[in-house]
């Protein structure tokens, strides 16, 4: 009876995928590599290049507004006229400056010769405040005389100002005339600039970080196709790598090829000297029992019974030397669902007197990394065994485990089971658990040599059926 098919895998949503791409950038791989690399190299590259853009636009914007306030402070100076320290702006005529508060500020006022300002003559903008002049920038102003020096203030209202200062002697006495601006629609521009320039910068980053990505996995792909076709090697699917590699990749591909032939033509090797040894020490043994005959007598006897051990001897140790052999090699691959269709129908045959019932299950998919005849030894010993102790019923599992690519294969009776503590003892050359029951004991021992020999492990437990249960552990893969 084969299992029932499994549920289809559910559908990969966004954050599955999302997830999958960040553990491939995150694991030790190729692609992982290169892409952090050029994304370190271009995520800097673009945070430079924000910084800059943004850098040199405030430059320029700051520029072109100091130029406006600067030519303000021109205007007002040129046409301001003092005679007798009185201070005359009449000639001066700025709407905007005449505006409460408007932003746009002016103020021509005397310095003492403690450096403060007195008698200030200001624009209505200014209403009851003043600008203030900081000793450092008078300093300034006084070095470059008749020219605007600039500084950063704050006005009426708190708001940022760009403050121009020109200083300038008039009958012995010092004058400032100052002109100064709302720099916030200029500083909202550079903030708006930068916003801008970052937003874009980061679509563009994640549009190339996107292409990167998809051009490092288009360019691996060849690698890809390497690797999936090992692993087809590995499961039974194929023999050889069978496409065309780029330049780079095609002598990878040669030599893996030429190992592979290799590997076959050993195990080719190693099959015919097996083949050429069992038939020269069969010959022998053959020709000892038919003189033995069926004659009476201690030596005849003798002779008889240590032929049939050494024949055993010798189908046990060949039976073991060729499963090492096809163990090592690469593409045998045995669908393990046939196997047990043909061993339940041929056993409950055998043992039909006793009304046995073989249930087996196995996913259709399911195979066994090596081939039929071992596969048919292992589960036809245990079964066989099986059938022998059970009152009726017997059941074999099989299920894949896909994180260790093994196969794992359980045979339970309702027989009278087995103490733990004789698990071990029956894995003995010749250990027999009745000597009534017929048999070699030779099967266990057997099947715990081609276990070993596939690098899997044998072991027992109490089985839900109540009597003993064995459990296998071979190499195995899941087609689909």
């Amino acid at each position: 009876m084969s299992e029932a098919p499994a549920d289809p895998p559910k559908p990969r949503g966004p954050a599955d995928n999302i997830r999958r791409i960040w553990q491939r950038l995150t694991a030790n791989s190729l692609v992982g590599r290169l892409i952090r690399l050029a994304a370190v190299w271009f995520i800097f590259a673009l945070f430079v290049t924000g910084i800059g853009l943004t850098a040199y636009f405030s430059r320029v914007t700051m520029h072109r507004f100091e130029a406006g306030v600067g030519q303000f402070a021109d205007n007002l100076f040129s046409v301001t006229n003092i005679e007798d320290g009185a201070v005359d702006t009449s000639r001066f005529v700025d709407a905007r400056s005449g505006i409460f508060h408007s932003g746009l500020y002016w103020q021509v006022a005397q310095v003492d010769a403690k450096g403060d300002i007195v008698n200030p003559v200001k624009s209505r903008s200014l209403w009851n405040a003043r600008l203030l002049l900081p000793s450092t920038v008078l300093v300034q102003a006084k070095e470059k005389v008749a020219t605007a020096v600039f500084y950063d203030g704050l006005g009426p209202k708190q708001e940022p100002l760009r403050v121009a200062v020109i200083y300038s002697m008039v009958d012995s006495n010092a004058y400032v005339f100052m002109a100064a601006e709302d720099a916030s629609p200029v500083n909202r521009d550079i903030r708006t600039f930068a916003l801008l320039t970052g937003a874009a910068l980061l679509l563009l980053a994640l549009g190339s970080l996107g292409a990167i990505y998809f051009q490092v996995r288009i360019g691996l792909r060849p690698l890809f196709d390497l690797t999936d076709e090992i692993a087809s090697l590995q499961k039974g699917q194929q023999l050889r790598l069978a496409k065309t590699y780029p330049a780079e990749i095609t002598p990878v591909a040669h030599q893996l090829n030429a190992f592979l032939d290799y590997a076959q033509e050993v195990v080719e090797r190693q099959r015919m000297h097996v083949g050429n040894l069992a038939h020269a020490l069969k010959t022998p043994l053959s020709v000892l029992l038919t003189s033995a005959g069926d004659d009476a007598g201690p030596l005849p006897e003798a002779v008889r019974k240590q032929t049939e051990t050494m024949r055993a001897q010798v189908d046990h140790h060949l039976r073991r030397a060729r499963a090492a052999a096809r163990s090592t090699a690469m593409g045998e691959r045995t669908p393990v669902e046939p196997v047990f269709d043909e061993l339940a129908v041929m056993l409950e045959q055998v043992f039909q007197d006793k009304g046995v019932i073989i249930d087996w299950r196995a996913p259709d998919n399911l195979a066994f990394r090596g081939e039929k005849q071992d596969l048919q030894e292992i589960a036809g010993n245990l079964l066989e065994n099986a059938c022998i102790w059970c009152r009726r019923k017997v059941l074999i599992l099989a299920e894949f485990e896909a994180e260790t690519q093994t196969l794992i294969m359980a045979i339970e009776d309702d027989g009278p089971g087995l103490d733990a503590a004789r698990f071990d003892e029956v894995l003995k050359r010749g250990a027999r658990l009745d000597e009534s029951v017929p048999g070699s004991g030779l099967g266990l021992s057997i099947v715990d040599e081609l276990v070993r020999a596939y690098g899997g492990r044998l072991q027992f437990e109490k089985a839900n059926l109540g009597g003993l249960c064995v459990k296998v552990n071979l190499p195995g893969n899941m087609d689909g």
